[in-house]
């Protein structure tokens, strides 16, 4: 069935906007995968022709949709379904170097870099000294303008220049100074997100997501990382390739 044919005809006299209406049954054929992911959208002007409703209609209806990082549009190409993104639970990546590896542009709104001491859970978790300086990482991660993430990383402070040193992506930030982990332990559980997670991540609140935890430790033992990373269940899935012992 192609998605033209699995729309219903928009209902002009009912009490729910036509662009909302036309947004639940994209919504529907995204969730049924009558579009799979990476899959295209016909062109804004044919969806309008098609269910006789204006562009500003069809526009508001994908506009939302894209919020929600259901679909993305790619500049010079059009509006796609956005992929769920498969993390290889067993590789020790940054997120920038995992959307890159997609064909996804990654990118990262900040909400708090500061520069301080280690906390007693970090302290415990880093086998750190009380006092010892840290610098701390919060903010928003992106791909193709959808939001994917939220990750908090504590980071010893004597493993980066400064604080502004982290650009874009910590690892490489941490690899040109000498300290990119080069092992990891992580674990994963599930988390319902909270209003405020929710609201950053285009979500709904105690939707699921997948808190994953992850202590990165430098070639000579050290433990010189420690982040929180909080994902959208809907959008991501973590593998790992297991063997049996001899």
């Amino acid at each position: 069935m192609t998605l033209s044919n699995y729309l219903q005809k928009l209902d002009e006299s009912s009490d729910l906007p036509l662009y909302q209406q036309l947004q639940r049954s994209l919504r529907a054929a995204i969730e049924k995968r009558v579009v799979g992911p990476d899959d295209a959208l016909p062109p804004e002007r044919d969806l309008a022709d098609e269910l006789s409703v204006s562009r500003i209609t069809v526009r508001k209806a994908i506009d939302g949709l894209v919020d929600e990082g259901l679909l993305v549009r790619r500049q010079g190409a059009g509006t796609f379904v956005c992929a769920r993104v498969e993390k290889n639970f067993a590789k020790l990546t940054s997120f920038s170097e995992d959307m890159r590896a997609r064909g996804r542009k990654p990118r990262s709104m900040w909400i708090n870099r500061s520069a301080g001491t280690v906390s007693p859970e970090e302290s415990l978790t880093l086998r750190l000294s009380p006092g010892t300086p840290v610098y701390r990482f919060h903010r928003l991660r992106f791909a193709d303008d959808a939001p994917m993430a939220l990750e908090y990383a504590t980071v010893l402070a004597s493993c980066l220049p400064s604080v502004e040193a982290v650009e874009t992506s910590l690892y490489e930030a941490l690899e040109k100074s000498g300290h990119r982990p080069v092992r990891a332990l992580q674990r994963l559980r599930a988390v319902l997100l909270t209003s405020e997670q929710a609201k950053l991540l285009k979500a709904h609140e105690r939707d699921a997501g997948l808190l994953v935890e992850r202590v990165g430790f430098h070639a000579d033992g050290r433990a010189v990382e420690f982040s929180q990373s909080i994902y959208r269940g809907d959008i991501y899935d973590f593998v790992a390739e297991l063997s049996a012992s001899a």
